[in-house]
Order: structure tokens, then sequence, then C-alpha cells
């Protein structure tokens, strides 16, 4: 199991171009510090996780060139235990499923078996196929009238990304059992698919080995992994991506070249029209930010206004209901320039309503992508409201006509 014992957290300013170069190299030179992001301007504020034979060339670096930063942890291994104290136990009775824990891919495909069985007029398991280690990538379809246009869901495409798999399934679980009439109205009005882990074996990995991969688990000679958000064939490997397989965000060896992507992109070909899906909600953390296309070029889409109208009532939503601050805009103008990405790639094939969500914590989260498990159902609960906003708002506009 890897450790990341003393490793720190720093969050640092660039006040100048010197700064943004100075840490560009530093990403380029260095296996031992890991940037949430890449540096790109004056002004920008970027976190950093950093081994701890590091930290003292760091702060020497810090101070020489006068870094604006601050330190968000200090031994980042007791945010790694805590994360998995808060793991289920593989064989956890799925009778109890809740929202206080997280759950091994096992329990979640039990759990989405049982409510199969549970409503059978109701849920349809579906299977995509096989991943890059041979693993189902497996989701629901949620449907009162096989007319009804259709909300798809994807979660869980970066493996380290817990809280993004637990929110999908909440929302599978809320649209079956709520008993506020809104929501059962949300649930009979729209059909759902949703696939709460689209990265199966990067997902299991960090249960078994470490906590912080992201990508898959393809192998190239003596490394692995593709960053799957960098891999659909939507201006691929242009901005924000990389070559090099041992980058966290490497794009792959040509687009669309891995199992997983493969597997969604067909499913949505074969499915766009036959289930009439009119809207594509990508779950990610963190940041606290509802995205939509485009992530590769400052250019707007053609329905902008109506994008971005829906993104801030989905982020009033929030607020009213949690009291969270959640940005909206383009991913380009939002969060950072990203290519190869799966919504941009659903937009560009007919799915007109098309958002990221990054869910809790904030963008200097002391927690990054290891949101603490009493996170789960308020995360799961204010996100919900926020896609429920959206649904709502594009209908009002004519979308699901």
């Amino acid at each position: 199991m890897a450790r990341y014992d003393n490793y720190r957290i720093y969050n640092v300013e660039f006040s100048n171009e010197k700064h943004v170069q100075l840490f560009k190299e530093l990403e380029e030179q260095s296996d031992s510090m890991s940037f949430i992001g890449h540096p790109r301007e004056v002004g920008q504020k970027l976190s950093i996780l950093v081994a701890a034979h590091k930290v003292a060339d760091l702060t020497l670096l810090l101070k020489h060139y006068q870094v604006t930063h601050r330190i968000l942890t200090y031994n980042f291994q007791e945010k790694i235990d805590r994360s998995y104290s808060s793991v289920a136990a593989i064989g956890t009775d799925v009778a109890k499923f809740d929202w206080h824990h997280f759950y091994h891919l096992e329990t979640i495909y039990e759990w989405m078996n049982s409510l199969a069985k549970l409503y059978p007029k109701l849920i349809t398991i579906l299977d995509m196929g096989g991943s890059t280690q041979g693993t189902a990538i497996k989701g629901i379809k949620l449907s009162h009238k096989s007319a009804n246009k259709t909300i798809f869901v994807e979660a869980g495409i970066h493996a380290r990304e817990w809280i993004a798999p637990a929110t999908a399934n909440y929302i599978i679980n809320n649209l079956l059992t709520s008993t506020s009439q809104d929501v059962q109205n949300l649930a009979k009005s729209y059909n759902w698919i949703i696939f709460p882990c689209i990265n199966p074996d990067g997902y299991r990995f960090t249960f078994e080995y470490d906590r912080m991969w992201r990508k898959n688990r393809q192998l190239f000679m003596t490394t692995y992994g593709v960053d799957l958000n960098r891999n659909y064939p939507v201006h691929w490997n242009s901005t924000g991506s990389s070559k090099d397989p041992c980058r966290y965000d490497y794009a792959g060896p040509s687009e669309g070249s891995e199992l997983e992507t493969q597997r969604l992109i067909k499913f949505i070909q074969d499915n766009v029209n036959k289930e009439q899906i009119r809207t594509y909600i990508a779950l990610h953390s963190y940041s606290q930010m509802i995205m939509f296309p485009y992530g590769y070029s400052k250019e707007h889409a053609p329905n902008y206004d109506d994008l971005k109208e829906l993104g801030r009532r989905a982020s009033a939503a929030i607020k009213k209901l949690s009291g969270k601050i959640y940005t909206t805009g383009s991913l380009m103008e939002t969060i950072y320039p990203s290519s190869g990405g799966s919504v941009d790639w659903a937009y560009a094939n007919g799915i007109p309503i098309a958002y990221t969500f990054e869910l809790r914590g904030p963008p200097d989260s002391e927690d990054m992508f290891l949101l603490p498990a009493e996170e789960i159902l308020p995360t799961a609960q204010e996100t919900f409201a926020a896609i429920r906003s959206i649904v709502e708002g594009a209908a009002d506009k004519g979308y699901y006509k």
C-alpha cells in the first residue's frame, strides 16, 4: 500500500511571471510533487502535494522567490488513514447501505443488483462491457415510462474521487425512495441512466494499493494508466493534457484508445437517440464548480447563455440548501484548459445539456480528494438539488420537447 507519511499540501499563489515559470519547471522536473492543475498564469492559486523528502527544497525555493503560500496539511497520511477507516467492509449487508461510509466496487454492484430485485418494474441493470482488466462497467436505468427523455449521469472516471460514486448512488436511491412529491415527479418524468463508476479498475486500485490513484490501469511498459477524461476524441491532446505516460493527465497513445472510453462512446452512440438522452452529467471532485463546454477553447458553445443561466440556478439551489458556494462557467474559464473530456465529447455528439460537477470541498481544500465520510450525505443532497434545478430549468427552456 502506497504511503504518504509527512507529505504536505501547499497552496501557492503566483504573483508574477517568474513564479509561473518556476512552478512549470518544478512540475516538469519533479516526480515528488503532485500538482492539482497546471501552472498557467499570474494570480493563479494552486495546491501541490509534496513528498516529505522534498519539503526542505521547496521551503527554500518559496523563501528565495518570495512565493505567497499556505501549508494546508503537514501529514497527508493521517487523512488517508481517516479515509480508509470510513470504508465499509466487503461483505457488508447491502440492506444497510448508507451515505455515511464509502464502499468497495463489489458492494456497490451488489447493492445495485438488490435494487433491481426490489424494484423489478423500474430498475434495469446495464453493463457497458469489460474494462482494461476485464471488470464489468455497470450502471442502472430507472424508468417509469419508456417514452421519457433521459438524463445520463457518469461518475468515478477519476479513481480517487470517491465522493463522486457515492453521490451517484445517492441520486439512484433518492429517485427510488424519496417521499417528496417533487422528487417523485422528477423520477417519473424522466428516465435516468446512472453509471456510478466508469473507471472500475482504478477505483478498486485506490482501495487496495494507492488512495491517490487517478487514471485507469492500462500498462505501458513500466508505467500504468491513462487519464480517461483526456482520452475522448474531441480536440484530443490539444491542451491541458500530457503525452507523457508518467503524468497524471496522460491523454493516452491515441484518441479513444482506452477500453473504458470506447465502452462509453459506444453506449452513448447506441442510445442517444433510442433513449432520447438530452442531459449528460459528470461527477468529479473537488473545487465546488458547475461547468459546461468547452474545456479546450475560449469560444462559447452555441447555447452558452442557457448553460450559464442554468449553472447559476444550480449554484443558487446549492447555496439555498447548504450555504456552500459553487462557481459556474465553461470548463475553460472556470477551472483550467482541458481537452479530450467526456462532457465535451457528449456535447459534440448531440447532448445539449452537459455539465461537469466538481463536488466539495473548496479549491484550497485541506482534504483534497479525501472528503470525510460525514460530508457524503450533505454533498449528495446539494448535488441532487443542483441537478434537479438544471433539469427543471432545461425543461422550461424546451430542451426536453
